[in-house]
């Protein structure tokens, strides 16, 4: 017998198998027209002063891979989220089974960890053509967009399980807005001046553009490895310390 995580998992990917094709453009397209785009338009100012190591397509290859499994995540832990919980109430149906809300939170998490892995493949095969994949560590990228994925997903999980008003769209432009320009993933934040080339450092995206840039181009991180790793997991692990018992609360009523 399938452990709940795994049943609830099941839920989740037989539901996207009756939708994927209207995620394509948001998960997917969007991003690659993104990069092609400011990677041409931008990159042929940027590089005509040599002010980056490498050719300005291939700096920002990294940075929106990890982009997409950000914006992914936001998108699959907000609305779906609240929807499950006040509206549909298919979290109320899982919970009247004999799965738990650990178990609920975890195979969704664990659903949201493939979608974002799955488009951040897709957009590390894109890379390869226009030559900004330059390291066979390339090929762990998706593994830390997964990770920047549930990094974000958690606390928003936390966040949408406890409105119920026309709030979570604000927050979803704040909290991707922030992350996007704060995160380095179009230029180094260290141009920017302090104090706002601090704001970098404790938000996830950051962390994620740095290993997947790094991945991607045979490069070093600003801090180390584990580093960047553990401040994602800790995002991660705070998020669900605190979505679990609004779930729980939720739920009960």
């Amino acid at each position: 017998m399938a452990h709940p995580s795994v049943a609830v998992l099941e839920y989740h990917l037989v539901s996207y198998r009756r939708m994927w094709r209207s995620t394509l453009f948001s998960s997917f397209a969007m991003p690659v027209l993104l990069f092609v785009g400011v990677g041409a338009a931008v990159g042929e100012y940027v590089d005509r002063g040599d002010a980056l190591p490498v050719p300005y397509l291939h700096y920002i290859a990294g940075g929106m891979l990890a982009f997409t499994g950000m914006q992914v995540a936001i998108t699959e832990s907000g609305f779906p989220v609240q929807s499950y919980m006040t509206w549909d109430k298919v979290y109320h149906g899982m919970a009247a089974t004999p799965v738990r809300v650990a178990d609920i939170l975890a195979g969704h998490l664990l659903y949201i960890a493939l979608r974002v892995a799955a488009a951040s493949a897709a957009f590390l095969v894109v890379m390869v053509p226009f030559g900004a994949v330059g390291s066979a560590w390339a090929v762990l990228t998706p593994l830390v967009a997964a990770l920047v994925g549930l990094s974000v997903a958690a606390p928003m999980f936390a966040y949408s399980a406890s409105v119920t008003g026309p709030y979570l769209m604000t927050v979803m432009r704040f909290a991707t807005m922030v992350m996007t320009f704060f995160s380095g993933a179009y230029f180094p934040v260290d141009q920017l001046r302090e104090p706002l080339s601090l704001v970098a450092y404790p938000l996830p995206l950051w962390h994620g553009v740095e290993l997947c840039r790094a991945a991607a181009l045979g490069t070093g991180t600003a801090w180390p490895v584990a580093a960047h790793v553990g401040v994602l997991a800790a995002w991660f692990a705070g998020g669900l310390a605190l979505a679990h018992p609004r779930f729980v609360k939720r739920l009960a009523t």
